[in-house]
């Protein structure tokens, strides 16, 4: 399937535009496009400009609410929960982290749960925010969605979702070295990916309706009623266990809702639910320690030999990197993904009047 490029400034204002089209205001327009974008930058196209054409769905279904301010439900100082009202999550996300971080500047460390928001993107975005601000931070997420899209260790049938774990901290030179994976064997948003370019699945990632390995990824989206396949989890048992404490953590103690059948009304909505642990690393002792220690670490890990499976022993946070820079003067996305982008678009314009017009107008191959 073929693949166009978009310069990112075009793709920035585009999706700008889309939501200000929408009804967003010009800040939440704005804190969609910089986290999507953002995502794409980095590599994680799964969480990029792609999910828009479900967003939409979601906004139109009447699920997804827009320019959501969250809300405060209970406030111990450096204890909090938030509810983020089924707003945009690239929105509350960001206000509910930036409360998380105020306190954490306060009191050394601020325990955060927001709940039902719709669907917050990419969460290392989220810590890299703290980082940025001098923190550093845990994250335990889970997601609720219909159909259920994780089988569990030894399961035949999906039955939970994608749920991330995640963890920033600044490196001895500042950067940040951000942990950010899907407790799956890949992200559903990855498998869309694969299934839009009509390319397969690695080996171990899949299973279809009936519990048999596949490489398909089809078996995710056909047929659109009726049974469909699972994703695995990563590292058999391992991913499975810590998918479950994403689960209770991030939902189930913030008072968020758990994937479960009475929770899975919604079409085409995501909701997502995070505990946030953010504290100041400068109050646990001397910083120079730390810089001292991790670079000497880091050195001593990256010394190791070549297996010649890879040209350099890597940090966390460093794929990004290498991609945004290698992104620089484009973004990739394929035919399908631009096809629905465009349908978004003109769903937007039949709803509320106006929109950007069709993405695939500003391309480059």
């Amino acid at each position: 399937m073929s693949e166009h490029r978009i310069a990112p400034s075009v793709l920035h204002q585009w999706t700008f535009d889309l939501w200000r089209a929408a009804g967003s205001h010009e800040r939440e327009a704005t804190l969609v496009a910089d986290h999507l974008i953002a995502a794409n930058m980095a590599g994680h196209d799964s969480h990029g400009v792609g999910m828009t054409p479900r967003y939409v769905n979601a906004l139109l279904e009447g699920d997804l609410q827009l320019n959501r301010a969250p809300e405060i439900v209970s406030d111990a100082s450096s204890l909090l929960i938030l509810d983020g009202r089924r707003g945009l999550g690239q929105s509350v996300a960001y206000q509910a982290m930036d409360i998380a971080i105020d306190r954490a500047e306060r009191y050394g460390v601020c325990v955060m749960g927001l709940r039902n928001a719709h669907h917050i993107g990419r969460v290392g975005h989220w810590a890299e925010q703290a980082v940025k601000r001098g923190m550093a931070s845990v994250h335990f997420t889970n997601a609720v969605s219909a159909p259920a899209m994780v089988a569990p260790w030894g399961g035949a049938q999906a039955r939970y979702l994608t749920n991330p774990f995640t963890v920033g901290i600044a490196g001895p030179r500042g950067e940040p070295i951000v942990l950010d994976f899907a407790t799956s064997a890949i992200a559903h948003g990855k498998a869309r990916i694969l299934y839009n370019k009509r390319e397969k699945a690695p080996s171990g990632c899949l299973i279809d309706a009936r519990g048999r390995p596949t490489d398909d990824p089809a078996v995710m989206f056909e047929p659109p009623e009726g049974p469909r396949g699972a994703l695995l989890p990563f590292a058999a048992h391992k991913g499975y266990a810590l998918a479950m404490i994403c689960e209770l953590l991030g939902a189930a103690l913030t008072g968020g809702e758990t994937t479960r059948p009475e929770n899975m009304k919604m079409k085409s909505a995501i909701w997502n639910n995070m505990l946030a642990i953010v504290f100041d690393p400068r109050r646990l002792g001397p910083g120079d320690r730390f810089e001292t220690e991790a670079r000497s670490f880091i050195e001593w890990v990256k010394s190791a030999p070549l297996s010649g499976t890879i040209d350099e022993i890597l940090m966390p946070g460093d794929p990004e990197r290498r991609t945004r820079a290698a992104r620089a003067d484009g973004i990739p996305v394929d035919s399908g993904t631009l096809e629905q982008l465009d349908q978004a678009s003109a769903a937007i314009a039949r709803s509320k009047g106006s929109s950007p017009g069709p993405l695939s107008r500003k391309t480059q191959r």
